[in-house]
């Protein structure tokens, strides 16, 4: 479908197809929304937002293959104009806080989707970040919290001279979305090397996931957000 010149476009991604038909019916019911692709799972929630490029993501939290947490992550990086919303059956600050470090904008609980994924998406095309009503204690989507100080800049710098350059390579393509065995072709070494390298880079960072990774390239321009 393509979409007119003023129009929202909308990527939709949940593993079960009654509910984000649902979610899609009910976003169609909005002027100027369109919803323009659906996805199942997480890695084709990327590769769908990367050729799309949509003015919002809406994504489930849990999902087959690669999870929304870092499907966020991977999206925010290679399509920076695409608004997340975080779709999740979890209400604890712990999950709250991860999707929205990773790059969300709104989380919104699907018990009250019906209730509030319009607003929410309404608020983050406004620039602004949303919070089902349910869900106490705002929290900070990114990097640097509350008792976190200008110190934590020294230290992704610091993080980003121990990488050795070809750890900085594969740091650099795993933050553009590629899998093992496409880094591994692009650097011409074995998956197997590429799987040692990332357990080596995350142990250098103290960062067990793959979203931080990202952040962590974004932040110290091993690559670009653009």
């Amino acid at each position: 479908m393509e979409a007119g010149r003023d129009s929202t476009t909308l990527l939709l991604c949940d593993d079960h197809r009654i509910f984000r038909e649902g979610l899609a019916a009910l976003l169609r019911q909005q002027p100027h929304w369109q919803v323009i692709a659906e996805a199942g799972d997480g890695d084709e929630a990327i590769r769908l937002a990367a050729e799309l490029q949509p003015s919002v993501a809406v994504l489930d939290l849990a999902m087959p293959g690669t999870g929304g947490i870092d499907a966020a992550a991977v999206i925010r990086a290679q399509a920076p104009r695409t608004r997340i919303v975080a779709l999740s059956m979890y209400g604890d600050d712990y999950h709250r806080r991860r999707m929205l470090t990773a790059g969300a904008s709104a989380y919104v609980l699907k018990t009250e989707a019906s209730a509030e994924l319009v607003e929410a998406i309404a608020a983050v095309l406004r620039g602004e970040t949303f919070v089902g009503r349910s869900l106490k204690s705002p929290v900070t989507p990114a990097g640097r919290g509350p008792g976190q100080a200008a110190g934590a800049d020294r230290g992704f710098e610091e993080g980003s001279e121990r990488l050795t350059p070809r750890e900085r390579d594969v740091l650099r393509l795993m933050a553009r979305g590629r899998r093992t065995k496409e880094v591994a072709r692009d650097l011409g070494i074995s998956a197997k090397t590429v799987e040692t390298h990332r357990s080596r880079i995350m142990l250098k960072l103290g960062i067990d996931n793959l979203a931080g990774l990202i952040r962590f390239a974004i932040r110290t321009g091993i690559v670009t957000a653009e």
